[in-house]
């Protein structure tokens, strides 16, 4: 498959796999949203404005002062009296109050052992409920009333009349609301005597932290205010709350409306809170308003609400801020939002913008991290995703938006991360192949090198002890005249394969080809401390081949001549020439001419592979005749020079002892002697190279085994 094929399928199922999750939202997704609304409230909390609202605090200094909870009810209806005379414009209690009041003298007469005139005399005093009622029933005060989350949304007992009404602009979509179980009320007189009751319930997410306020919920298949909705509508004193359903098909608010209050929501009319710091200034304690020391101003246009911060009555909530907070605090800061006019808001489209911006991520960075440079192409991806997530934090900060570009971010990122990984595979198929492609022209280990050692790739050379192989093909210039060149070209092509991957077995590097010859190097460029031994059994292989090959080929009757090799090794310059344009990588050096002149002195002594002294003395004991000293043309020292001994030619060949019995004679000054051994080798093995070449020096006057060559 392409890249491009590729790329097109990734963009396919990158932006289908995040518009699925986008529109899912499973609750790893929720979670990651939220922890990054999270962060962003811990960067840019809402600055505190002092508006009218007041936390009168039941805190651990209160219980010290004025005993344990539950405090008598004549306490809570002293407390209410005292906020309503300095002035509280609602005060709201989040506190239920569903059970009597057992501090009561009444729960006492009852209770308790007493005789018949001191429980009449109990019975005739003050019920603390009651107390508390006419007290409630004097000034604008709301109740709370919890929600058991695993009880039936069935009725707990005899609804209290609705002192709100709700109304809907556009179709009521009810089932929208969070409906969160069976109310648990205050006591009927008390609630009775309310102005109103709200929801203590919050609907916290799975882990625990509360980020959104309900100011409308189902009860009872009723809605029904929050604690904070019912204290906005009791302080103006108004009796409708206007539900705004946002258009569109499907049932969702967009807004509620308390008297002069026009207040965004999400789609359960619920409201998010944007933290502030925590301020002291907010918390009145208990203690100090029943005393009398608390500031009257404090209250005064005030909305009061009556809640508690001690740990031993453990209503703490975890806040975005990550610290613990009391759950009165949420609705006091619902309120100080709706009275400053400050929001954060998720809005409906909110969704579909997520969406189109995962799958436009997913497709743009597929693309990028396929198709771009790579170093452009990270940095295109790292500002994208960073685009993204400042999209995402410019939104809040600047428009109290809440949009998730975390999904599109991340969704982008691994969108990158998967084509990046495609790309380096195709890269890695696309490199293997043209290294393979390569190796065809250029010797494998040649390739392996650069691979590995790219900086080499340049223009120098070193110096470095090599062995050379030589090979050329006798005939093939009257072979190609003699039958048709399309058969020649291919029955050069089936030799110069087997030759050339006998070279690649032995480690060498194919250094050029040249019509049928071959030349071949070793220990370059990787250094080869046995270069000489790998030298010679390349080349005596190479012999076996090439005789084998010529005469299956003569034997179909294609005149296929035999192969000449020479091997010689020495100090040579190795590396790059040519210029910017273009590399030669080769050797150069007088052991490389000496090389091609040993495989061309095969032609004028008649033998096929001839080895120097040099090469020879490099490597293991091996069985081979001695031509001679030569003296190569253009030199003035002579080389000793040698022909292996080998199966292939051993039926033309003289045995070896008696070659060197004749050879030493020779080279010795023995001439008669040696005349007379090669005139015995010569009668028993007529084509034998060597023996014809001596006898015949011997007969034109030379003596001993230093051969000088006039030609090349």
């Amino acid at each position: 498959m392409s890249l491009r094929s590729l790329a097109a399928l990734l963009m396919l199922l990158t932006a289908g796999l995040g518009l699925g999750l986008v529109l899912a939202d499973p609750l790893a997704l929720q979670a990651l949203r939220h922890q990054g609304f999270d962060q962003y409230q811990r960067w840019q909390p809402r600055p505190y404005t002092p508006v009218p609202v007041r936390i009168v605090d039941i805190d651990e200094a209160s219980l010290q002062r004025l005993g344990q909870w539950p405090w008598p009810r004549t306490r809570l209806a002293a407390l209410t009296d005292r906020l309503g005379a300095q002035g509280a414009a609602a005060i709201g209690f989040d506190v239920v109050f569903a059970e009597p009041d057992r501090s009561a003298p009444q729960r006492a007469a009852q209770d308790w052992p007493l005789s018949a005139a001191a429980r009449a005399e109990l019975q005739r005093l003050p019920d603390h409920d009651t107390v508390f009622a006419e007290s409630i029933a004097r000034h604008p005060v709301v109740l709370g009333f919890a929600v058991q989350a695993d009880a039936p949304a069935a009725p707990a007992g005899p609804a209290p009349e609705a002192r709100v009404r709700y109304v809907w602009l556009g179709e009521p979509a009810p089932q929208r609301l969070p409906e969160l179980g069976a109310p648990v009320r205050p006591l009927a007189a008390l609630e009775a005597a309310a102005q109103g009751s709200g929801a203590l319930a919050f609907v916290p997410d799975a882990d625990g932290v509360v980020r959104r306020v309900p100011l409308a919920l189902l009860l009872q298949g009723q809605p029904a205010p929050g604690l904070a909705a019912e204290l906005l509508r009791v302080a103006q004193g108004v009796d409708n709350v206007i539900l705004q359903r946002a258009e569109g098909a499907a049932p969702a608010l967009q807004a509620v409306r308390i008297g002069a209050f026009h207040i965004p929501t999400n789609a359960q009319g619920e409201l998010w809170l944007h933290y502030s710091d925590a301020q002291p200034q907010r918390y009145v304690p208990a203690w100090q308003v029943l005393a009398g020391t608390a500031d009257p101003a404090l209250f005064d246009g005030h909305i009061v609400l009556v809640g508690s911060s001690a740990q031993g009555l453990l209503d703490l909530r975890f806040n975005p801020q990550g610290r613990l907070m009391p759950g009165v605090e949420a609705h006091a800061l619902a309120i100080e939002q709706v009275l400053t006019g400050h929001t954060l808001t998720r809005p409906g489209w909110a969704i579909a913008a997520e969406a189109i911006a995962v799958v436009l991520a997913c497709v743009l960075l597929v693309w990028v991290g396929a198709f771009v440079p790579s170093l452009w192409a990270a940095a295109a991806a790292l500002l994208l995703v960073s685009g993204l997530l400042w999209g995402g934090w410019r939104a809040f900060s600047a428009h109290g938006l809440l949009l998730d570009s975390f999904t599109p971010a991340i969704a982008g990122a691994l969108s990158y991360a998967l084509a990046s990984l495609a790309r380096h595979f195709q890269s890695e198929r696309r490199q293997r192949w043209l290294r393979q492609a390569f190796a065809r022209y250029v010797s494998p280990n040649r390739v392996d090198h650069l691979v590995r050692h790219p900086s080499q790739l340049e223009l120098g050379g070193q110096r470095q002890h090599c062995s050379f192989v030589f090979t050329d093909l006798a005939g093939f210039t009257a072979l190609m005249e003699a039958i048709d060149p399309a058969d020649a070209v291919g029955l050069l092509n089936r030799y110069l394969e087997g030759m050339i991957a006998i070279a690649f077995r032995h480690q060498g590097t194919l250094d050029r080809i040249v019509g049928d010859a071959l030349a071949i190097m070793f220990s370059a460029p990787v250094v080869q401390p046995d270069h000489a031994q790998r030298a010679l059994d390349c080349a005596l292989e190479m012999h076996r081949f090439a005789t084998r090959f010529a005469r299956e080929q003569q034997s179909r009757g294609v005149a296929f001549g035999l192969t000449r090799l020479g091997v010689h090794s020495g100090e040579v310059i190795v590396g790059n020439f040519g210029g910017q344009t273009i590399f030669d990588y080769r050797a150069l050096g007088d052991p490389v001419n000496t090389a091609a002149r040993l495989e061309s002195v095969n032609k004028q002594f008649g033998t096929l592979l001839c080895v120097s002294g040099t090469t020879l003395s490099a490597c293991a004991p091996c069985p081979a005749r001695p031509v001679g000293r030569l003296v190569l043309k253009g030199k003035t020292e002579a080389l000793a020079v040698f022909e292996p001994v080998t199966d292939t030619d051993a039926s033309e060949r003289a045995p070896l002892a008696a070659y060197q019995a004749a050879f030493e004679a020779l080279r010795e000054g023995r001439d008669a002697e040696a005349a007379e051994r090669l005139r015995a080798l010569q009668a028993q093995w007529p084509h034998d190279p060597l023996v014809r070449l001596h006898a015949a020096r011997l007969a034109a006057g030379e003596r001993g085994d230093r051969i000088v060559l006039s030609a090349k």
